[in-house]
């Protein structure tokens, strides 16, 4: 399922592809842009062949380039597998635009570039610094203008434990596929509607709300239990009143919902005459701990050696039990419930496909015709889209056409690095479609789209679980794959919330670009739509541009320094459109991608 609204422009997988087509052109003729990709692709053909570019004896201008000595460093010229890595085409800043999440015709402010090429690894650096493709189209909101500030969200899958309503998620998708069972009713975990409760949104406590409710209860009960056993031991029946116990219990709660610790709270109250515990005789015991003190002892009985495995050595409390829970009673992990084992006999068989993004990929290939079918559907059913804007030139452009190059390192994943579809069969055709990248770092998700009927097994919040768990088994492959990016997390846009549901997470700072946990970051949203999460008031920006002369040029097939290029040319009027784009990229980008330069 698409996790936002409809229209609601450039950012991660929330975005209608089909209008996000800012500095790429106009939809119905060629971009400028294709021109140059002609010219690019030409020279990247003879990229196997390593070819000097250009050759010593007929390029004096490219020798002339290079700092003075840069033969005796052992570079006088690049080959062409090196330079033709990254090459990006600047398109400056983009104002005054409409707006898909606030609906503002006029709010939107961002910088963009052209990437004809980028490497996995250039990618994973802009995304850390607030940028975003959509197709080969990258760019970056200016937070601190735009109408709603776009802040980059990554969750930390290794530490990721599903909620009640994510387990819910999952168990339905099981019983579908087990017993055929449909759900009635929406589905409270839809993203396309607010999942969070308003009320504590802004606090937004550690523990689910729904958790926190379920923890309550049970110490109610307990609490009761407690109470009514004491009463009987009196031989009097228990009384209608509220016991001072759950008044306490209501005190918590209202301390677990406005953010505070939940550790226990001990309250003292003198007792009524003639009522409360008789000082003379030992406290009472929950009825939980009476519980499990008569297991114990029946297992004692029935070992008398004192053999007790799971239970506390000498010296340690005799009713209680060891911090190591059995096996039975540890929460089920994420992939015990995503590949729980189904019956022989099972009404529904889903496969999950990761198919490069290539036409040159005969498995992509051979499944295009019904992939594009399915996207047509999706924009048509879920953001009214008219068919002439679902033709497969969009479909292409902005979910097949990737800028990124696909990398198969020895030490990286089996499947590479790179940009994939994952394609959900049911029953032998393809149901949904997560487009994603796999980068150094992480697993990031650009867009998801899926086939309406099957709405009821919220298919957003299945395949964000699925995309998180196989990150997780990238991770024991590629130890430092560890993150999975959701693409932009707009507080101001209640459709947007859900993805803070997804914990732990962190939230990029947009002008340290450190990741701050977003725990941190919500008072803050809630008092101002840009921030700096970064409460150090000294830090700055590590990766800034402190040499913008060694940023590197493409221009009439030649290689050079942004220093060279900008003392052969003189041109002044292009020189804050490209320290811009050096300041808004980073230090390290900068030197490693080529901007092309007409």
């Amino acid at each position: 399922m698409q996790r936002a609204g409809p229209n609601s422009g450039p950012g991660g997988r929330n975005t209608t592809l089909a209008k996000v087509s800012a500095g790429a052109g106009t939809r119905r003729d060629r971009s400028p842009e294709e021109a140059v990709e002609a010219r690019v692709g030409e020279l990247g053909r003879t990229r196997q062949a390593s070819v000097l570019l250009p050759s010593p004896p007929r390029a004096p201008a490219l020798r002339r380039g290079w700092p003075q000595g840069a033969e005796r460093r052992g570079r006088p010229w690049r080959t062409l597998e090196a330079a033709m890595a990254s090459v990006v085409e600047y398109k400056g800043l983009k104002a005054s635009y409409h707006c898909g999440y606030c609906g503002s015709e006029e709010g939107k402010v961002s910088c963009g570039m052209w990437a004809h090429s980028m490497t996995v690894q250039d990618y994973q650096d802009l995304i850390d610094r607030g940028w975003r493709r959509s197709g080969k189209y990258v760019y970056k909101p200016v937070m601190n203008q735009t109408c709603c500030p776009q802040y980059t969200i990554r969750c930390r899958p290794l530490q990721f434990q599903p909620s009640k309503s994510h387990k819910k998620v999952l168990k339905k998708m099981l019983k579908f596929l087990a017993k055929g069972e449909i759900s009635k009713g929406n589905c409270e975990d839809e993203p396309m509607e607010p999942t969070m409760d308003e009320s504590v949104a802004g606090d937004f406590a550690l523990i689910n709300k729904l958790d926190i409710q379920c923890d309550l209860k049970t110490l109610s009960d307990d609490l009761k239990e407690t109470f009514e056993s004491g009463e009987k031991k009196k031989g009097k029946s228990p009384k209608k009143e509220e016991p001072k116990e759950l008044i306490q219990s209501q005190h918590i709660e209202e301390k677990l919902g406005s953010g505070e610790p939940s550790h226990p709270v001990k309250v003292h109250m003198a007792p009524k005459p003639g009522k409360g515990a008789d000082l003379s005789k030992p406290p009472c015991r929950k009825a939980k701990e009476i519980r499990k003190e008569r297991k114990r002892l029946k297992l004692m009985q029935q070992n008398p050696a004192g053999e007790l495995e799971g239970f506390q050595a000498q010296g340690e409390p005799p009713s209680l039990f060891p911090p190591k829970a059995n096996k039975s009673n540890q929460p089920k992990s994420l992939e015990d419930l995503i590949f729980e084992s189904l019956p022989e006999n099972a009404s529904h068989k889903l496969e999950v496909r990761l198919v490069p993004v290539s036409f040159e990929d005969p498995e992509f290939k051979s499944s295009f015709s019904q992939s594009f079918s399915l996207y047509v559907k999706y924009q048509m059913a879920i953001h009214q889209d008219p068919p002439d804007e679902c033709g497969k030139t969009e479909f292409t452009r902005f979910l097949c056409s990737s800028p990124l190059e696909a990398e198969n390192p020895p030490h990286g994943p089996d499947c590479g690095y790179g940009s994939f579809h994952q394609q959900y069969w049911l029953d032998g055709r393809i149901i949904a479609v997560g487009v994603i990248d796999i980068l150094p770092y992480c697993v990031s998700s650009v867009y998801l789209y899926y086939d309406p009927d099957y709405s009821f097994l919220s298919l957003g919040v299945y395949s964000a679980l699925r995309e998180i768990g196989f990150t997780r088994q990238l991770h024991q492959k590629t130890s430092q794959l560890s993150y999975y990016y959701m693409g932009f997390y707009i507080h101001s846009c209640p459709k947007m919330k859900y993805k803070g549901q997804y914990r732990p997470s962190d939230l990029l700072c947009p002008e340290t670009y450190v990741w701050v946990p977003i725990e941190q970051c919500l008072s803050l949203l809630e008092n101002s739509k840009y921030c700096r999460f970064n409460q150090d008031p000294e830090a700055v920006d590590e990766g800034r541009s402190k040499e913008p002369d060694r940023l590197q040029v493409f221009h009439k097939k030649a290689i050079l320094p942004y220093g060279v290029y900008k003392r052969q040319r003189k041109a002044a009027a292009e020189e804050a459109a490209v320290l811009q784009y050096a300041r808004l990229v980073g230090q390290a980008c900068a030197e490693r991608m080529l901007l092309l330069r007409n």
